[in-house]
């Protein structure tokens, strides 16, 4: 068997869909000391071929997603491919298709079956230069008649795309109704449970008159009243989502203390009850002015921030939650890039922990609903526990309080280190209203 002659092995890269035919010719192809690499999609092709430039791409016509024909005009914008050879190898072989893969910017046209014998002498030819040709008037005559295919097969994809992004919202209201739903659904008998389990823990300690027995009734009432008024907090947050998704949450505009509601939410996940051992520290909030806005919804905001930097960051490390106003330098050390509030006086609240860090790709990822960062595995309801996520609602309904409030919230960090703690920090913007 002749074998080419080349100073380095030629790379194939070979677009088809069928396992079979991709099966076939590399076999054939690698017996000829060719290197064959495979792709089964037409962006699966791109991305290889963009990455690292082979010396000729095979391309199947007839594939799901990119055809052939669209693969490989695409290809032809991208500078490194501009010039590498693209050969049609398809099973069409009816009049005007080749002169359609030529218009579309292939350099052959091979049909299949594949000739066995004569195929790799094809291949060599291609490497060293050559390439089919039609006339002007025939290339002119295709080149419109693969125009109007585009516009086509286009019109029908946004068609397609159309059609399903009317099912997914109605597929998304349904969801959101059926959350609504239920969530009012279970605050009745949650209620009721959560009353009844206060009575009966409140009766118990004062008929039992004894000291605390673990297992006896009191101690049981008070397990059942904390487990359900955990359940209501999770509700609640559904609830919370519900409407700021529909855009309908409401804010109770009074005068608020930021450092006093910070410091409510601190009070009430105090870590140190959990055996935390936190160093946990607040710089210049008492020198920041009234703000006008919902007292219990920042707290909740400011809770589900220090909750996650309490639950991310390990024993020994620490928590510092600073303020100053955008008009004054930030504290030392501390470096605010943007505020996306030029000209407006703002509040700024940063809350920096020592913790594992998150990943870049995931910093604006986990503001949406029910995304959780890390392994699923390590879930945790603990509002301190290292290492324990959430059910993902936490920072959605801090980033819909925040931005209700007309601030916003964003978080900075090097990436996600379990073992060198690179930290995060979480940065809340809130603009002061004028005449305050």
């Amino acid at each position: 068997m002749p074998q080419p002659n080349y100073l380095t092995t030629p790379k194939i890269l070979y677009i088809d869909d069928d396992p079979i035919n991709r099966l076939l010719v590399n076999r054939l192809l690698t017996s000829y000391d060719f290197e064959v690499i495979e792709a089964e999609t037409g962006l699966e092709g791109l991305t290889i071929a963009r990455n690292d430039p082979p010396n000729l791409i095979l391309m199947d016509i007839n594939m799901p997603g990119l055809d052939g024909h669209e693969t490989t005009t695409r290809m032809r914008s991208i500078p490194v491919l501009e010039r590498v050879p693209i050969v049609a190898l398809t099973a069409r072989s009816a009049k005007g298709e080749r002169e359609l893969a030529l218009a579309a910017g292939c350099d052959g046209y091979i049909t299949k079956p594949i000739d066995i014998d004569n195929f790799p002498h094809k291949i060599i030819s291609y490497l060293e230069g050559h390439r089919d040709t039609m006339t002007n008037d025939e290339r002119q005559h295709f080149l419109g008649h693969y125009s109007h295919k585009l516009v086509e097969r286009l019109e029908s994809k946004i068609i397609e795309l159309e059609e399903a992004n009317n099912r997914l919202q109605k597929i998304d209201k349904i969801k959101s109704d059926f959350i609504t739903v239920a969530a009012h659904e279970l605050r009745t008998p949650i209620t009721l449970v959560y009353g009844y389990a206060r009575l009966l823990q409140v009766v118990a300690t004062e008929t039992e008159q004894t000291e605390f027995i673990e297992g006896g009734v009191a101690d049981l009432a008070g397990r059942i009243y904390l487990s359900v008024q955990r359940l209501n907090e999770v509700v609640n947050d559904i609830l919370n989502i519900s409407l700021i998704e529909a855009n309908e949450m409401r804010l109770l505009q009074e005068p608020v203390n930021l450092a006093e509601i910070i410091n409510a939410a601190l009070q009430e996940l105090n870590p140190a009850k959990n055996n935390r051992q936190l160093n946990i520290s607040l710089e210049r909030l008492d020198t920041l002015p009234t703000f006008i806005g919902d007292k219990n919804r920042l707290r909740q905001a400011f809770w589900n921030i220090l909750s996650n930097a309490i639950k991310y960051t390990p024993d020994g490390g620490s928590i510092e939650v600073k303020g100053w106003l955008s008009s004054a330098p930030p504290p030392d050390g501390e470096v605010l890039v943007s505020t996306s509030h030029p000209g407006e006086e703002s509040i700024i609240i940063l809350i920096k922990d020592t913790g594992i860090g998150i990943d870049r790709l995931e910093q604006k990822e986990i503001f949406q609903h029910f995304y959780t960062a890390g392994d699923t595995t390590y879930h945790s309801s603990n509002k301190t526990a290292f290492g324990g996520g959430g059910i993902g609602l936490g920072l959605p309904i801090t980033r819909g309080i925040i931005e209700a409030h007309g601030g916003r919230v964003w978080v900075e960090s090097e990436g996600r280190d379990p073992v060198a703690y690179p930290g995060s920090r979480f940065y809340v913007l809130l603009p002061l209203k004028s005449g305050r």
